[in-house]
């Protein structure tokens, strides 16, 4: 498979809808970008979590377009679409008629109840065991014909979980996948997948029972001609445990080492993770949602790729990079848990700084798997402070929107225009980085080497000065010392 590089969006905050993203794909974006993850397209795009909590999940939401607009884009660029796997919205047509009928409804059994996973009642260590994205139970009460039931609502109290064991709940992820078929969906990321499976006594989060069911979606996404990304924001050691099943994993890693080794001129985390990292990865700086600090973190007696105190620095080397406005958007504000993620545009992570904000993105092309970059982060958007204040969401302090005028804007910026330059360089040379990848960091600087027979490319990168220089064959070609 091609690593060339692809494009993270929002269709609407981009470019309006799907024609318009195709537009832009094939001329301000001409060159950099073989494929493009599509952010959640399905009705309603401005739900409780801007796509992630589909009414329905076989539908294009009108206001973007449709199935062939869809299709128009895969003509020209390889497409990713989101399989939601965890849960559906609370006003989907399957949880209505449910909670209108109860037992009598077809989907009876589709969505994961309390004491479906604790029959004889859950004891609070069990309840403590659970791990949660966010700072509340995972449970909300509905009426279901006439009776109070607590439904599994791990994200938020819209978006009710299914029951992946349950035929119904198969039969409906399977017509989704059929749908992305039809319209030539390439690659499929299986969203939240690690808390599909919940087992009382567990912490419900990629337990064994979990593994067991990303085998059988994966297998049947790839009986369909798909290939399969997973998502997973956790301990760097259940990324290496799933790579070895899937077509490609997240390297999730990446963004905090990154901003760690340009925050505190220290290469040396990063090296040793890009040591061991694994090689079927999709790599990012910046994605929807936060910079995860979890997955570089340490769990229990099990060591980070950041000690607890590293990650307190880095936390705070944002924060003050951002000038405070990251605070605004973390912790309660994103629904999330504090240390979970951090919300920030990367361009704000790195405190505007032009060069080190395109020396991230240089490592990020440089090192093993398909870099997938963020609208955001490819123009530079600074933290959407209005935005988040008229909204109440931490997310969206790093989810702008953009109009033509404003997209014009943030493509003359240098550092802008030297990220597409960038972008279309790699794709070019694409094979070169399909062979044998090597690196070594000490201190502040970091060497990067690739040995194929399309040729052999060595990067000396120095993250504190953000000096660089990659040699392709014996010729020199990119040597910069900055944008002022």
């Amino acid at each position: 498979m091609s690593t060339e590089p692809q494009l993270i969006t929002y269709v609407d905050r981009l470019a309006g809808n799907l024609r318009g993203l195709d537009a832009v794909l094939r001329l301000e974006f001409a060159g950099a970008f073989a494929g493009v993850h599509l952010l959640p397209f399905y009705p309603p795009i401005d739900g409780s979590d801007a796509g992630f909590d589909p009414v329905d999940h076989t539908a294009v939401d009108p206001r973007l377009g449709d199935w062939d607009d869809v299709a128009r884009i895969g003509s020209g660029h390889r497409v990713m679409a989101d399989l939601i796997v965890n849960h559906v919205s609370s006003h989907s047509t399957q949880f209505q008629d449910w909670a209108a009928r109860g037992g009598a409804s077809a989907f009876d059994g589709m969505f994961l109840t309390r004491d479906a996973v604790f029959p004889e009642g859950a004891s609070r260590e069990q309840l403590e065991l659970i791990y949660r994205p966010r700072p509340w139970p995972p449970f909300t009460t509905f009426e279901i014909a006439g009776v109070s039931r607590e439904v599994w609502t791990t994200f938020t109290n819209e978006q009710v979980d299914l029951d992946v064991s349950h035929p119904s709940t198969w039969a409906y992820l399977l017509t989704v996948l059929d749908r992305f078929r039809e319209v030539g969906v390439d690659l499929v990321r299986l969203d939240a997948i690690g808390y599909a499976v919940k087992r009382a006594g567990t912490s419900c989060f990629m337990i064994p029972e979990c593994f067991a069911f990303i085998e059988r979606i994966a297998q049947a996404t790839r009986q369909r001609g798909m290939e399969v990304l997973v998502e997973i924001h956790s301990h760097h050691r259940f990324q290496i445990e799933v790579a070895s099943r899937v077509d490609r994993v997240y390297d999730f890693a990446l963004p905090p080492l990154v901003l760690y080794g340009l925050l505190h001129g220290d290469a040396e985390p990063l090296g040793q993770w890009l040591d061991r990292a694994p090689r079927n990865c999709v790599t990012v700086l910046d994605t929807h949602d936060g910079i995860g600090m979890v997955d570089v973190a340490p769990e229990g007696d099990e060591a980070g790729l950041l000690t607890a105190e590293q990650i307190e620095h880095l936390i705070s080397a944002i924060h003050a990079a951002s000038g405070g406005t990251s605070v605004k958007a973390t912790g309660s504000a994103a629904m999330n848990l504090d240390s979970y993620q951090i919300n920030c545009t990367f361009y704000d992570a790195v405190g505007r700084d032009d060069d080190a904000h395109f020396l991230a993105r240089l490592i990020q092309v440089l090192v093993p798997g398909i870099p997938q970059v963020y609208y955001a982060g490819l123009l530079a958007a600074p933290n959407q402070v209005a935005l988040l204040t008229d909204t109440g969401v931490g997310r969206d302090i790093n989810r702008p929107y953009y109009d033509d005028a404003s997209l014009r804007a943030a493509l003359e910026q240098p550092v802008v225009r030297a990220t597409l330059d960038l972008l279309r360089w790699r794709a070019r040379h694409d094979p070169v980085f399909q062979g044998v990848f090597g690196c070594k960091a000490v201190g502040s600087r970091l060497r990067l080497e690739w040995e194929s027979p399309a040729g052999c490319l060595y990067a000396d990168v120095d993250v504190a000065d953000r000096s660089f220089c990659i040699d392709l064959d014996g010729e020199q070609i990119v040597a910069r010392e900055g944008f002022g």
